[in-house]
């Protein structure tokens, strides 16, 4: 099978050929890549039979499947490629917020991957239900690590003429998010290539993030968190956002934190960090049982499980 990109480079094909799919009336809610394995394991799965099958399964097809105008556009955004008498898509599509969100194809297996997953759905419901219940307006956010754009783009909708920064440090995201804004009608966002926050100025009435928070031994970007226990890059996204949000500023964190002897060392770190800042906090599991799988790697013995937690600072 011909090699491709975690995500095209024709930006502008791509948005055509997410017009297009989208005027298909597409649907397609993204499980995880076990649950994704399991299902295209199926026999009678082999091969794609509709158009969700193609963009939302990454399954191998036929040329005659699709409409004719929809395989131009892919072949001219460079999301298909030969896989012996098949073709096979490089990019998928899922539904969120009653918007399509490009993203990398199944397996999401390249260090650079632009995923999208239940996560992100659970990571967007956390912003949004924030949104719906802050007292202030927004009128500067940023979403750090922004991947695919879906949390922050769901900003922008519900914060007319707020400046929205989406950042991130993989052109293949930066891509991803440019094509999303611009397919929810969201063209305002300002996507940046950014580490963290430190090409990003100013403070920000709204920081979110969803950073990596697995030990990945492949060390992908989108899987791994580094430090200690997969915590790494979540504690030190709590570490740059205490600086710099605005009075009245909030970070909606969505992450993940290894549970050890029940204790958890993440929260009793960020629970340290607001303390020291003299900043409000609110921190809850969302799922306290989540990855069990994760547990069989070595890098995990001392850990009884993963849970997904939502932490939530707002200074004064």
């Amino acid at each position: 099978m011909t090699q491709s990109e975690p995500f095209p480079q024709n930006e502008e094909a791509v948005l055509a050929l997410g017009r297009a799919v989208r005027y298909t009336g597409y649907t397609f809610t993204t499980v995880t890549p076990a649950t994704h394995a399991h299902v295209n394991a199926r026999p009678r799965n082999a091969e794609a039979k509709s158009l969700r099958d193609v963009f939302g399964w990454s399954r191998p097809f036929r040329a005659d499947l699709l409409p004719e105008p929809i395989l131009r556009l892919m072949r001219e955004a460079g999301a298909v490629v030969e896989d012996g008498p098949l073709l096979r898509p490089t990019i998928r599509f899922s539904s969120l917020d009653g918007e399509l969100f490009a993203h990398s194809s199944y397996p999401p297996s390249a260090a650079d991957a632009v995923f999208f997953g239940p996560d992100t759905m659970r990571f967007a419901g956390a912003v949004i239900a924030h949104l719906a219940g802050r007292s202030g307006p927004v009128r500067r956010a940023v979403d750090l690590g922004c991947g695919s754009g879906a949390a922050g783009i769901c900003v922008a909708k519900r914060a007319p003429g707020a400046e929205v920064v989406l950042v991130d440090i993989n052109p293949a995201a930066m891509r991803a998010a440019r094509v999303n804004a611009r397919l929810a009608g969201t063209d305002g966002v300002d996507v940046r290539r950014s580490d963290m926050l430190r090409d990003v100025e100013g403070q920000f009435d709204l920081i979110v993030s969803n950073p990596p928070f697995m030990i990945d031994t492949a060390a992908r970007a989108y899987r791994h968190g580094g430090g200690p226990l997969g915590a790494g890059l979540s504690l030190a996204v709590a570490e740059q956002a205490v600086e710099r949000l605005a009075p009245g500023g909030s970070l909606v964190l969505f992450t993940g934190a290894a549970i050890v002897e029940g204790e958890d060392p993440f929260r009793d770190a960020v629970a340290a960090l607001c303390d020291r800042a003299g900043l409000d906090r609110s921190y809850r599991e969302f799922d306290p049982d989540e990855y069990g799988e994760e547990l069989a790697n070595a890098v995990y013995d001392e850990v009884e499980r993963l849970a997904l937690v939502i932490l939530t600072v707002t200074r004064r």
